[in-house]
């Protein structure tokens, strides 16, 4: 069996919340031992963010902190005892990478940041994942993704133009860019270490990662057009959005990307309506979008969404039903069987969903070494076998508060 990519990389890991955690996750998945290192007195918020499945365990049954924490190990470290840094610098001796999403100062006041760190390991991989970098006068500002999405214009282009911006309705910046620009700067160290032995010390300002997300609206501004949010509308495709279907609350997303497709669309539609001949070319369907909407919604209202996405999809048009959570998980549409998501059995929640690898590569995929980590559930191993420290100095440490 091949060797998993990232198999004998080691990333300490003090980020928490999301973009750092996904962004971990991902190089979890693909072989990197991720250690994640937080306390009791003061754990990864998700660990108190619902959804929770049954049982008393009150930082061990969150659905949203597993799924963000799949397939690494933890140790629990109050790194507010002055006694932490000897242990976190044992770590950092035999590790590869260090992650953490803090305010910029917080690992400095710990005197463990990148100039502290290097002292044990000199070609260390280093990320820090400030909001808004971490000089300026914006530094020691705090956020998270829908701070990031208002910050950067994202939010403003969400939603249709006769109404208020409506944003990206998660926080996309932590799900999305930010934690995929982690894992490629880390990867791209990783590379330039194997070739020349030199460290680095990466600043991934999250709002700077943010904003590639809308590069054409910024384009459009320097070129003096005032970009405008469009709600589903796309500029090369019509119509290009989401009607409603027979049933409470059922819709389907269609996309015509071509004057071709469109010429099946109308044979599947078989409207008066839509057989204007300036419709018959996408600059003629830009032209009159809204009477091409009003009348799409009005045939497709009395639909079957399934049987209409079928009759679509066999013209070569994209289209699919909009599906429920608990539809996807019953594989309606096909996503499990697509291997989008995973059951593990967690020790606390029981048999869990989890959101599989992502990316998918041919000869070297990825997979769920296991379930989210119980909070400080790796500490004694991971101390005795990679801090080097016996079980005499574990307990000496446990005593002293340390370890909790």
């Amino acid at each position: 069996m091949t060797a998993a990519p990232l198999a004998g990389l080691r990333v300490l890991d003090f980020t928490w919340v999301g973009a750092g955690p996904i962004g971990t996750k991902i190089l979890a998945e693909f072989g990197a031992e991720v250690i994640k290192i937080e306390s009791v007195t003061r754990p990864d918020p998700l660990r108190r963010t619902a959804p929770f499945a049954p049982g008393d365990a009150p930082l061990e049954r969150s659905g949203y902190f597993a799924d963000r924490n799949a397939g690494k190990r933890s140790v629990a470290l109050d790194m507010s005892h002055p006694r932490a840094r000897e242990v976190v610098l044992r770590l950092a001796a035999q590790s590869d990478v260090c992650t953490q999403s803090f305010r910029p100062g917080t690992m400095e006041k710990w005197r463990l940041g990148y100039e502290d760190l290097i002292t044990v390991r000199p070609d260390l991989i280093y990320l820090a994942m400030p909001m808004q970098g971490e000089s300026g006068p914006h530094a020691t500002f705090s956020g998270f993704g829908a701070t990031l999405v208002a910050l950067c214009g994202l939010h403003e282009l969400c939603g249709y133009p006769d109404r208020e911006p409506v944003g990206t309705g998660t926080n996309y910046p932590d799900h999305v860019p930010n934690p995929m620009h982690a894992v490629v700067a880390i990867l791209a160290a990783v590379l330039h270490r194997d070739a020349t032995g030199d460290g680095q010390r990466i600043e991934l300002s999250q709002l700077e990662s943010t904003l590639n997300v809308i590069g054409p609206a910024i384009e459009m501004a320097d070129i003096g057009r005032t970009p405008h949010r469009s709600g589903n509308r796309i500029p090369h495709a019509a119509p290009h959005g989401v009607f409603p279907t027979r049933g409470d609350d059922r819709w389907i997303a269609i996309s015509v990307m071509d004057d071709e497709r469109w010429a099946a669309f109308t044979a599947i539609c078989d409207l008066p309506a839509l057989r204007a001949p300036d419709y018959a070319h996408l600059a003629g369907r830009k032209a009159h979008e809204d009477e091409i909407e009003r009348a799409l919604a009005a045939w497709t209202a009395e639909r079957d969404a399934d049987e209409l996405a079928a009759a679509l999809v066999a013209a070569r048009i994209a289209a699919s039903p909009v599906r429920t959570a608990d539809e996807l998980l019953d594989d309606v549409g096909g996503l499990v069987s697509a291997g989008a998501v995973q059951w593990l059995d967690h020790p606390v929640m029981g048999t869990s969903v989890y959101t599989a690898p992502t990316p998918r590569l041919t000869r070297t995929p990825g997979s769920l070494a296991g379930p989210a980590p119980l909070l400080g559930a790796d500490t004694d191993e991971v101390l005795r076998e990679i801090g080097g420290l016996d079980p005499d100095e574990i307990l000496d440490l446990r005593a002293a508060g340390v370890l909790t």
